[in-house]
């Protein structure tokens, strides 16, 4: 299988002409190490498995696409399903990143030579492509499931790489060692206490918040703490799990609530918006409300949905009967859920643009991290 034509063009794709990290994707097999996949297919309805053995060029497809290749839905990973298994519902729960983002955390992260580097684990493809790079020695990759470690050592020794990897919650406890760097392909909410502990002097930490579009990289201070920035390019990975699955954060009552409950009613300032389709305005949200979920709906006649609700029980509906109509909306619960959105939106339409992107960082030695550009700041907060 001649794989290293298609791993060329993806190298020529995501990296720089000479760049070392385009000589880590065209070397780096990524198919071995996502031999099988979700893909969505319209026609049926869900995201269905694919066996890469089973159609090579469709695997190589897929492969050196720079996408994001989905391995885990719920808890069934797609290497314990019967190719063409339909999965209907559920959420992402692991994948292989799409190249171009992973060189892109690595270039935020500095990564030189001899520096001893974190790393999170997945399929093993990010590992791979820092084991090009660094030299399998300095790296240690972790991830909180144990099959993702045992199946991508298997297979990272497949292909002569051997880091060290451990079963580790990357956002809870202590470390396996100090690092120089310390990369998480898995969002936080706030940064960890113990990658500033594990952190070198001058080491640096890159990462992305939970729930937003925001690469977050700061450098270790002498004080414990670090300062950084927040990346203009937008960005977002899976959040941190415990178990098999994501647990159930806002009951189905809220979901009911939100679906017929009249609440308080008002008429919006501006035009509907759907916030996980707005990188700045989602981020801004997220930072104000942690925790917010978001779903919506176009109807055969056009008019527009949208729901949002809170772990805490608040939710809010807003309906627009035309594209370019302004909704309805309906809240309920302990606190106002579209208020803030509405604030948000008044503050695009005056200025132009939000202040999330290119903020300064500034993270404390207990993890109290904060996000500030001109006269904006705010302090991330743990989802309830």
């Amino acid at each position: 299988m001649n794989w290293q034509r298609h791993a060329r063009r993806l190298a020529d794709e995501v990296g720089r002409p000479g760049s070392r990290w385009g000589a880590a994707v065209a070397d780096t097999p990524r198919h071995l190490l996502v031999p099988r996949w979700y893909e969505r297919d319209q026609e049926v309805g869900g995201r269905v498995v694919r066996d890469g053995a089973a159609d090579p060029e469709a695997w190589l497809a897929a492969a050196y696409d720079d996408k994001t290749l989905v391995t885990r839905v719920g808890a069934l990973h797609a290497d314990d399903a019967e190719p063409g298994t339909v999965v209907t519902s559920g959420v992402s729960t692991s994948s292989s990143t799409e190249p171009g983002l992973v060189v892109s955390m690595y270039r935020h992260a500095e990564l030189d030579d001899g520096c001893r580097t974190l790393v999170t684990t997945g399929t093993g493809y990010g590992t791979a492509l820092a084991c090009h790079r660094l030299g399998s020695d300095l790296v240690t990759s972790v991830d909180v499931d144990s099959y993702l470690v045992a199946s991508a050592t298997d297979r990272l020794a497949s292909i002569g790489l051997r880091p060290e990897i451990a079963v580790c919650d990357l956002t809870q406890g202590s470390l396996p060692g100090e690092y120089d760097r310390i990369v998480s392909t898995v969002s936080v909410p706030t940064v960890p206490v113990a990658w500033l502990k594990a952190l070198r002097p001058g080491g640096r930490l890159v990462t992305t918040i939970t729930g937003t579009g925001l690469i977050l990289y700061a450098d270790k201070t002498p004080d414990g703490g670090a300062v950084g920035r927040t990346a203009y390019e937008p960005a977002s990975f899976m959040g941190p799990r415990q178990g098999g699955d994501y647990e159930e954060a806002v009951p189905a009552s809220v979901w009911e609530a939100a679906k017929t409950g009249d609440g308080e009613v008002t008429t919006s300032r501006h035009f509907l918006v759907f916030v996980p389709e707005t990188w700045s305005i989602r981020s801004m949200l997220q930072l104000h409300t942690p925790g917010i979920e978001h779903r919506h709906r176009w109807h055969p006649d056009r008019s527009h949905t949208v729901w949002m609700t809170h772990p805490d029980g608040s939710w809010a509906r807003a309906h627009a009967t035309a594209p370019r109509e302004v909704p309805t909306v309906h809240q309920g619960g302990p606190r106002r859920l579209w208020d803030p959105l509405e604030d948000i939106l008044d503050r695009l339409a005056w200025l132009g643009e939000l202040p999330v992107y290119g903020a300064r960082v500034t993270v404390t030695s207990n993890g109290e991290t904060t996000l500030s550009r001109g006269g904006w700041s705010v302090t991330l907060q743990e989802p309830i």
